[in-house]
């Protein structure tokens, strides 16, 4: 209702050029920066430290949206499409050059594919997306902690063992929980389909 919309937010809400939607666009510019670094000179140094710089600002642009009330739907939707992105760019990277097995690598497009299959049944009933569930969230922040630690763990020594060893348990944590979010997501859309009539 209109009544229940807090002063300022429907102008915060088409806010294109804010600080945190400048900074989930320049995370947008790594990726392929990223795979460069990775599948060009192989430089795992630099490639470890853009998916740490892109984890520092994932937590900053939502932190700052919040704090400066410049949420908007460009930052909605530039948010997930970078950590999208990112996750998509690293396990292809990471399976190319045999850090991690292709299964890893094909589960989690795969996963998000499904999910895009479900949107034109949304647009039936006039939504474009759900909200963003926890377990989604979650997922991401595992899979975000994982492939730098196994890409750090391609190597030798103790440190490169207890890097390969924990994120592997990021990793499988973070598969699991992709895809329980996708399951809960699609038993939304299909309760949605139940209760709401076509638009």
């Amino acid at each position: 209702m209109a009544g229940d919309v807090a002063p300022g937010a429907e102008r915060s809400a088409t806010l294109v050029w804010t600080l945190p939607n400048a900074l989930s666009a320049l995370r947008l510019l790594g990726v392929p920066l990223f795979l460069y670094l990775v599948l060009g000179p192989e430089e795992d140094g630099w490639a470890l430290a853009l998916l740490v710089a892109s984890g520092i600002t994932d937590y900053l642009d939502g932190w700052l949206a919040r704090k400066l009330d410049q949420q908007s739907v460009v930052g909605q939707i530039l948010d997930p499409v970078a950590d999208r992105l990112y996750i998509l760019a690293v396990v292809v990277a990471l399976a190319l050059r045999d850090v991690i097995p292709w299964w890893v690598a094909v589960s989690l497009p795969l996963r998000d594919a499904l999910m895009w299959g479900l949107v034109p049944l949304l647009r039936t009933r006039g939504y474009s997306a759900l909200p963003v569930h926890f377990l989604g969230k979650a997922a991401t922040f595992n899979l975000l902690y994982a492939f730098p630690l196994l890409l750090l763990g391609d190597g030798e020594g103790t440190v490169a063992t207890l890097a390969q060893v924990f994120g592997w348990a990021f990793a499988i944590w973070g598969i699991a929980l992709y895809w329980w979010a996708g399951v809960l997501y699609a038993w939304q859309v299909r309760r949605l389909l139940a209760t709401t009539e076509r638009r």
